[in-house]
């Protein structure tokens, strides 16, 4: 075989392996069952159920922050996230939890909020730490990190 028709094999297999890990890398919504059955952190989509509140105490323990959620199939569990509670999250309309379901309790890693607006609709990621991120949707439906 010439030296070019290898360098040219090998370069396509580098490139569909590069293809074959970006797609493993793609993670779906699932919902709080699916987080119970797996082991690995999984995005939950669902809805802050005000009628059980939600427990934050900013002097007792600011790095701990408790609601329950209800998710896109109307079951509701509790929601731990060791971080302050984010800013304006009473008036989130949609959550998007990363994170793990351990003993009926899903701890959140990451929690990524859509808020109301006036002119956009934007969602904004807050990070265990408590920084905050915008994010915006691009015409396909997926989210890009805003500068």
């Amino acid at each position: 075989m010439r030296k070019s028709a290898i360098i040219g094999l090998i370069t396509i297999a580098i490139c569909i392996g590069f293809l074959v890990s970006l797609n493993a890398d793609t993670d779906s919504y699932s919902n709080f069952n699916e987080a119970a059955e797996s082991q690995k952190e999984e995005h939950v989509m669902g809805y802050w159920e005000k009628t059980k509140g939600m427990h934050y105490d900013a002097e007792k323990d600011p790095n701990h922050f408790a609601f329950y959620m209800k998710d896109e199939k109307g079951t509701v569990n509790k929601v731990v996230l060791n971080g302050s509670k984010p800013q304006d999250f009473e008036r989130s309309e949609k959550l998007v939890l990363i994170g793990k379901m351990e003993n009926e309790t899903f701890y959140a890693s990451k929690i990524l909020m859509k808020c109301p607006s006036k002119y956009n609709d934007n969602m904004v990621e807050v990070n265990q730490d408590g920084t905050v991120k915008e994010l915006k949707e691009n015409l396909k439906g997926t989210k890009e990190s805003k500068s």
